[in-house]
């Protein structure tokens, strides 16, 4: 989870920089405030569910994921509100840019991630 973080993070700077050079300092500032207001709640679920629990049950890793998803939108409404009320000026395709591409990432990962897992079991079965 913390590794996933750390390339939403990473690659969210990277966009930032990139549009600032390319747009100038508003794109820029604009792009990196989206970037964090997808990877903060991203952070505050994944520390519910990275979290030790007295009951190490299904039943309780189900109930942090639910109060983490809850608290996730919850984080998100709040910082976008914050943002788009104090930071001024602001540009708006920027901002959602490096807000929807660091939210899209761990879903590239996941399909990475499950390209590679179909790839190994195929070699495992056909290479008996």
């Amino acid at each position: 989870m913390l590794k996933v973080l750390g390339v939403q993070i990473g690659l969210g700077a990277a966009v930032a920089a990139a549009l600032w050079g390319f747009f100038g300092d508003v794109a820029g500032y604009s792009a990196l405030l989206g970037c964090l207001a997808s990877v903060v709640p991203n952070g505050f679920l994944a520390l519910r569910l990275a979290v030790r629990r007295r009951d190490s049950g299904a039943k309780s890793l189900l109930n942090a994921a639910y109060i983490g998803e809850i608290g996730k939108l919850a984080l998100t409404v709040l910082i976008l509100s914050i943002v788009f009320v104090t930071v001024r000026p602001l540009a708006a395709a920027p901002f959602f840019t490096g807000f929807v591409f660091t939210m899209m990432l761990p879903l590239l990962g996941l399909l990475i991630r499950d390209n590679e897992t179909t790839e190994q079991d195929t070699v495992d079965k056909n290479g008996e």
